[in-house]
């Protein structure tokens, strides 16, 4: 009788508490979409402003993300999109920074 009490918590993909968290769920999404970006960009060396650019705006958007999510699978995805995020952001960063060859 125990599993009767159990709560299914494969119901949705954001939400284990099964309410809508309309915020957290673009904050996630556009951390993970600006994540991949910079990550993607930042294999190619001239493109090191969108890649620098979209790690930075990546890495506030998911660390305010962080700070507000209340589950813990808008908690892994915002990690994973901080992750990609600050690679992409490092490496353009490496390449030629936010503002190289545009500003002096």
């Amino acid at each position: 009788m125990a599993q009767a009490l159990r709560p299914n918590t494969a119901g949705s993909l954001f939400a284990t508490d099964h309410k809508p968290h309309p915020l957290q769920d673009t904050l996630l999404a556009v951390t993970l979409v600006l994540g991949v970006t910079a990550f993607v960009s930042a294999m190619f060396h001239d493109l090191h402003l969108l890649s620098s650019w979209a790690g930075l705006v990546g890495i506030v958007t998911g660390a305010y993300g962080q700070f507000v999510s209340e589950t813990t699978r808008e908690r892994f995805g915002l990690i994973l999109g901080l992750g990609a995020s600050a690679l992409g952001f490092f490496l353009g960063m490496a390449h030629g920074g936010l503002f190289g060859g545009v500003i002096g």
